[in-house]
């Protein structure tokens, strides 16, 4: 894999990211480290994980994995915002509740730094002082390296940025956004703003929970188990978003390109997501080491001209003001540089 810068920072990172959801709910302890193994010996050093994801215990199995391994070769990512228990403040991106995830995250991973720490949404009771404040501080101390951003709406997280400049403390270097052929509104407003910031993006669910692997193409209603739509606690969240017209066109189009490309539906979709100049590192979320393999063979190739071009518009949204054409025209009229 190529290696990409992670935004502005000096700090370099596999062009794709091994999400780790699924450790310690779809993956035991043991296919864990085997999939992290794999990972790592095919170039990727980027590894995303969660305070919440399988209630810690997906740190607890990447902590036990690092304690065996040369820290300084992995990126290590991680998230807080999220409920973590039954008291008032075990929740959100207060002061208080952001050290005391930093400091148990730091223990179940056997780590005495996080390199990218995520504020996993916008907490809409915390004042923004307050959270980047403490991140700062957390930066200075050397708990964590760098701050990442995830899930924020574009003026969410200007506003962010512009707060930690105006105060001089370290800004957000990253943003996780939901981004994939069926998610394009992320295109509106979050992937120019990067690109002018100068912000990684790693995005989430580039394959659709799975979705754009094809395999649910005629019964998105009838998910049988041990797959992710068929496992899923709100089965009819995943029926609501992929039982619809655009859905399926979307799908059929990745099948067919997949066949002329003598590639998956799943490595044509990474693919298409990966051709975006704005994207950094997508986040794969994997249960086993053939999903794993499968997921790797979406780089080193390129989709034709043709090919995204049937993607895109098999996949396009009705854009309305102010993201028409129109609107556009109307920004650029008579400014267009030389």
């Amino acid at each position: 894999m190529r290696l990409k810068k992670l935004g502005r920072t000096g700090v370099l990172v596999s062009e794709l990211g091994l999400g780790t959801m699924t450790f310690g709910w779809k993956a035991t302890e043991a296919e864990s480290h085997a999939l992290l193994d794999r990972f790592v010996a095919s170039g990727g050093n980027l590894v995303d994980t969660a305070d919440v994801y399988s209630e810690g215990r997906s740190e607890e199995i990447l902590g036990g994995w690092l304690a065996g391994r040369d820290r300084e070769e992995i990126v290590l990512a991680t998230k807080a915002r999220f409920r973590t228990g039954e008291g008032a403040n075990r929740v959100g991106l207060s002061r208080k509740h952001l050290v005391s995830a930093v400091r148990q995250s730091l223990h179940r991973l056997r780590t005495d730094y996080i390199d990218l720490f995520q504020v996993h949404t916008w907490d809409p009771l915390t004042p923004l002082e307050e959270t980047f404040g403490t991140l700062n501080t957390l930066v200075e101390s050397g708990s964590i390296r760098y701050v990442g951003i995830s899930n924020f709406r574009g003026w969410q997280l200007e506003k962010a940025l512009q707060l930690c400049r105006a105060r001089g403390w370290s800004e957000p270097v990253s943003l996780q956004p939901q981004y994939n052929l069926h998610a394009r509104a992320t295109e509106f407003e979050l992937l120019p703003l990067c690109a002018a910031e100068g912000l990684a993006v790693l995005p989430w669910s580039p394959l659709g929970g799975g979705f754009l692997t094809g395999k649910y193409r005629d019964w998105v209603r009838h998910a049988p188990a041990g797959t992710r739509i068929g496992d899923a606690k709100d089965p009819e969240m995943y029926v609501s978003r992929f039982d619809n017209d655009r859905a399926r066109r979307i799908v059929e189009a990745v099948v067919h390109v997949s066949r002329s490309t003598r590639k998956t539906p799943a490595q044509v979709a990474l693919n298409w997501v990966l051709a975006n100049p704005a994207v950094t590192s997508p986040i794969l979320g994997v249960r086993n080491g053939e999903q794993l393999v499968e997921n790797l063979g979406a780089t080193g190739w390129s989709l034709t001209g043709t090919q995204r071009a049937e993607l895109d518009a098999a996949s396009d949204l009705e854009i309305t003001y102010p993201y028409d054409r129109r609107a556009e025209q109307q920004q650029r009229d008579g400014r267009d540089p030389p």
